[in-house]
């Protein structure tokens, strides 16, 4: 049995893979519930009285409640990859990773727990992408990229290879990185500059 937890619009991409797959999702849990169904799937408020033994899909698509869940919540994980994806046999996928169609992960990539792969991104060769990170769609990571937990890599962007970005950074759409990136920054525009560091308080 197959349970998502949250019932927004990022369910509905989750869901597909599933249903590609031939697999079926018995529910979908949501804190606050604003549809009853998704695709005839069943959306119940959650009220804490759970069976963790379920396999389960974070279906949220922000990074920091999709941790907060992920931490308080310990269901049996697994990954969700779509069938129109391609993920190389000598890459690694961390357990409640989501992997949507067209992306490309290349070996020796390692993706870490929870994370957002989202439609048509490249993940290229030898890449390290930490937990609860979200690479938005036709974003592209050149070989050999580290990418920090809990960041954010805008749609359409590029980073070179061997780029070393940090945790929780925030890189906007279709920025181009050339440079490392430190933790909590928030950079736009080609080539990156950074605008902002946020702080960790705001952040975790």
């Amino acid at each position: 049995m197959i349970v998502l937890f949250g019932a927004s619009g990022h369910a509905k991409p989750i869901l597909d893979i599933f249903f590609q797959n031939g697999e079926t999702v018995a529910k979908i849990l949501d804190d606050n519930p604003k549809v009853s169904e998704i695709f005839g799937v069943e959306v119940v408020k959650n009220n804490f009285d759970l069976d963790y033994n379920q396999n389960a899909v974070i279906s949220i698509g922000n990074n920091r409640i999709r941790k907060k869940i992920a931490k308080e919540l310990p269901f049996n994980y697994i990954k969700a990859v779509h069938p129109k994806s391609s993920v190389s046999d000598l890459a690694q996928l961390g357990e409640g990773t989501v992997v949507m169609a067209n992306v490309s992960v290349n070996p020796d990539a390692l993706i870490g727990e929870h994370c957002i792969l989202n439609t048509g991104c490249v993940i290229e060769h030898d890449c390290k992408i930490g937990d609860y990170v979200h690479i938005s769609p036709n974003a592209s990571l050149a070989g050999d990229v580290s990418v920090g937990e809990g960041s954010h890599i805008g749609i359409g962007a590029s980073v070179i290879q061997g780029i070393k970005i940090g945790k929780w950074a925030t890189i906007g759409a279709g920025a181009v990185i050339i440079k490392d990136i430190p933790d909590f920054a928030i950079v736009v525009g080609n080539p990156g500059k950074i605008i902002k560091i946020k702080t960790e308080e705001n952040e975790l």
